[in-house]
């Protein structure tokens, strides 16, 4: 009798605390990354960082995902009728290795986790596994809602859907584990799109921003932002074609490197963010 009362006791309070959070979540504010950096006392918060090299990149891809391994640059490439997962060569920017998706598929964000890379979809809520030599399919996966940007923290999957909202999902079973809501301060922080896992910290795309944000995975507290408006600025001069937003993270572990790039930009970039991030 007296751990049954125990027990309930323990689920009302877990109850009760899920009720608070999600009453919060519902009367946050929506995070404005503009409103932020124009706010002097938040100015901490943006990292600086510097250019180290430059590396060309395809501009007819419209990256979605992008990550590395060994050698290489693995990247996800979007649009109806123009989809791909592809192998590609840091120094030149040549591909590699290819696949096509079919083309009512919308391809989205990658990531590699154990020789297997899993590659998300747009509006399909259709996810694909693929064999890290030979990118055949191995499988495939299915999840309720739009698929953004995917990496991994060495156990769990980590998915965005384009909310506040990120998604830790078991690797085999392909069931949810939990979710996190991303927020700075008393913010909600929405549009986050490709993701990397860098050191503890998930890094976010948030998309239609120059802006990278630097999430903690256990609370959805933002630490700290990249702002990288002037490597887009640089981009957009030096283009001979309309680019896209940024997007595409990727980190070498090795040799602590980080890359970035854009839909449809001529580019990839390796930085160096010069302070140490919470």
């Amino acid at each position: 009798m007296n751990n049954a009362k125990i027990f309930i006791k323990r689920n009302t309070g877990q109850f009760l605390l899920r009720l608070l959070w999600t009453i919060l979540i519902f009367f946050l504010p929506v995070f404005s990354p503009e409103s932020l950096y124009a706010t002097t006392n938040n100015a901490s918060s943006f990292l600086s960082y510097e250019i180290v090299n430059t590396y060309p990149h395809d501009p007819t891809a419209f990256t979605q995902g992008l990550v590395w391994q060994k050698e290489n640059l693995f990247e996800g490439t979007g649009l109806y009728g123009s989809s791909e997962l592809r192998k590609t060569e840091l120094d030149s920017g040549s591909v590699l290795q290819y696949h096509c998706l079919d083309n009512d598929y919308f391809g989205e964000g990658i990531t590699i986790f154990k020789d297997r890379i899993y590659q998300l979809t747009w509006k399909e809520q259709t996810g694909f596994i693929y064999d890290l030599k030979t990118f055949k399919l191995l499988d495939t996966f299915s999840y309720p809602y739009e698929g953004w940007g995917i990496t991994h923290d060495g156990t769990n999957l980590i998915i965005s859907d384009g909310s506040q909202t990120i998604h830790f999902v078991d690797p085999v079973t392909m069931e949810e584990v939990k979710q996190i809501s991303v927020h700075y301060g008393l913010y909600l922080l929405y549009n986050l799109n490709e993701l990397e896992y860098i050191k503890g910290k998930i890094f976010a795309n948030i998309w239609l921003t120059t802006q990278i944000a630097i999430i903690d995975p256990d609370s959805g507290e933002v630490v700290n932002f990249l702002d990288l408006a002037e490597v887009v600025d640089s981009v957009k001069l030096n283009s001979r074609q309309a680019i896209d937003v940024l997007n595409g993270i990727a980190y070498d572990e090795d040799k602590e490197r980080l890359f970035i790039t854009g839909k449809l930009w001529p580019e990839l970039f390796e930085i160096r963010i010069i302070e140490k991030f919470s």
